[in-house]
């Protein structure tokens, strides 16, 4: 591995892995159908499960392009799921 490849791939999991998390435990807490209090707690301790599945995954991928995409694509599912979630 390169150090750009290795650069990449830590800011992968760090910076991409935190946008990740912070963005499923907002859509959680907004489409969850509970209570809002428990959906955020909810939310939270799946997103710290998401977070270090994210790190993970950004050292397995097979290039920093795949490790950014693995993060990057269901960072927008999340963030649709919430603008969804809080337009309805």
């Amino acid at each position: 591995m390169t150090p750009f490849s290795i650069t990449s791939r830590i800011l992968a999991a760090a910076l991409g892995g935190y946008g990740l998390a912070s963005l499923a435990a907002m859509a959680l807490a907004v489409i969850l159908p509970m209570a809002r209090d428990q959906a955020v707690i909810i939310g939270i301790m799946l997103s710290l499960l998401l977070y270090s599945a994210a790190a993970i995954w950004a050292f397995c991928a097979r290039s920093s392009w795949l490790a950014w995409a693995g993060i990057l694509l269901p960072g927008l599912l999340f963030g649709a799921l919430y603008l969804w979630g809080t337009a309805v």
